[in-house]
């Protein structure tokens, strides 16, 4: 059966089968059904096929407007185009009020019945496109597709599933690079919510006098170079989620604006007088430890009440070790597909390494690691300790200490050079300088991978010469 199929409901018999002919001309397969239950069956056993409903408005076991809602419970994404010999302009409103593709009197011309259906066919198809992207898109940020079984992240994935059918505003803590934004994301799309829009802002991203405009948009003429009206990402997001990721990066006037959001569920532009109103659930995130950062006047403790209605806390990755394996062969099996390759091996060293790590990145850093490792290893060759950078090498050594003596007393290890790779600070100079490197000399990006202040970065920086 095709998914273009066409259901015909019509108890007179020489028109359903004149009907049903001149849809089949025009290669449309065609279900039959002669009265109200024999479609309604027809119908139940073929939604999935069934892309437009051909029904008569008077049949002998009920009328085609009361069946109407009917028709569209057993299959959402066809379209209903009504008939009748006895229309009126009243039936034929209310018909398009509750959904109706059209409503045709009996004895239209076929070319005319033919290009109706054609246009009905064509936005049904349309309707399942969107509905499998969403499906699509829905199933690669569920919680079913979280990497990790650790009893950290399922306590978190069961919380979040539970928190996402509810209303509630979430504040997701964690470090950077832990996976806050895919919570988010799973959140949204297990959420009632999952067919409106997610819209995702990152607040360290903009200067402190732009981040207002950008969340909350401006009236034409409100500052110098507001040429147009411009819809901020709350109205952008109106029906769905927003997703505040650094929320304590907000200022004092745009942290006032988002509680009032919050509490009335309006705001005001720059430069209007007058409130807009949206319906949009908070998401936000911080890899700070936002209360004691509101205790210490860094920021708005009523916000933060308001936003830690639910307070999700993402594990890192050093604490659930037991899922670097599995987050390891995914990423290396991801990349190769990338890549058009045979998938990546890991020796077992160099997966004993990759544990050994404290993995300050988290998984973004560890996805990194693998990204790098699935281009540089030659084909066939297994990553090896070596492959990797040397901060992981330094963290799987493991030097059993040697056998108790009683005289003379063992020497004194000599003194590294100042090049000696093991030394802790050429550790950390060699990773930052990778970390650098791979974020094209981004300094903001290159402290969110490290999970570190900017003025941190910049000191470290100027430290090591880098």
């Amino acid at each position: 059966m095709s998914a273009n199929t066409i259901l015909l409901i019509d108890d007179e018999e020489m028109l359903r089968l004149a009907v049903a002919r001149t849809l089949e001309l025009e290669g449309y397969p065609v279900l039959q059904a002669p009265t109200a239950y024999a479609g309604l069956q027809l119908l139940a056993d073929h939604a999935a096929d069934v892309s437009v409903i051909l029904s008569d408005v008077k049949l002998p076991d009920g009328r085609g407007l009361d069946l109407l809602p009917r028709y569209r419970a057993l299959a959402p994404l066809a379209e209903v185009i009504l008939m009748t010999a006895y229309g009126t302009i009243a039936d034929g409103v209310r018909a398009m009020k509750e959904g109706a593709f059209d409503y045709l009197a009996k004895g239209d011309a076929d070319d005319r019945l033919v290009v109706i259906v054609e246009r009905a066919a064509e936005k049904a198809l349309l309707r399942r496109r969107v509905a499998d992207l969403e499906k699509k898109v829905g199933g690669q940020y569920s919680f079913a597709e979280m990497i990790g079984h650790s009893p950290a992240l399922e306590q978190a994935k069961r919380t979040a599933q539970q928190v996402a059918l509810t209303e509630a505003t979430v504040l997701l803590e964690g470090p950077t690079g832990a996976g806050k934004e895919l919570f988010a994301q799973a959140i949204h799309y297990a959420s009632p919510r999952q067919q409106k829009p997610f819209v995702a802002v990152n607040c360290s991203a903009f200067p402190k006098d732009l981040l207002e405009s950008e969340l909350f948009g401006y009236r034409k003429g409100a500052f110098t170079g507001a040429m147009t009206d411009k819809k901020g990402l709350f109205e952008e997001a109106n029906g769905g989620t927003i997703f505040l990721d650094e929320i304590g990066e907000l200022a004092p006037e745009a942290q006032a604006k988002l509680l009032r959001a919050l509490e009335s569920r309006e705001f005001t532009k720059l430069g209007d007088s007058k409130p807009t109103r949206v319906n949009v659930r908070v998401v936000a995130a911080t890899n700070r430890n936002l209360k004691q950062e509101a205790d210490a006047g860094h920021f708005r403790l009523d916000l933060y009440y308001r936003l830690s209605v639910v307070v999700l806390r993402i594990p890192a990755l050093r604490d659930r070790p037991g899922d670097v394996p599995v987050l390891a062969e995914y990423f290396a099996q991801y990349f190769a597909q990338q890549m058009r390759q045979r998938p990546l091996r890991i020796s077992p060293e160099a997966l004993h390494a990759l544990q050994a790590y404290a993995w300050p990145g988290n998984v973004r850093e560890l996805r990194n690691v693998l990204e790098r490792a699935s281009i540089l290893t030659p084909p066939g060759q297994p990553l090896a300790v070596a492959d990797l950078p040397v901060e992981i090498q330094v963290a799987a050594l493991d030097v059993p200490a040697g056998p108790a003596v009683s005289a003379p007393a063992p020497e004194a290890p000599a003194e590294p050079s100042a090049n000696d790779p093991r030394l802790l600070r050429n550790v950390e100079k060699q990773h930052i300088q990778r970390i650098l490197q791979e974020c094209g000399g981004n300094k903001a990006a290159t402290a969110r991978v490290l999970g570190i202040a900017h003025t941190t970065l910049y000191r470290k920086i100027e430290e090591y010469g880098l």
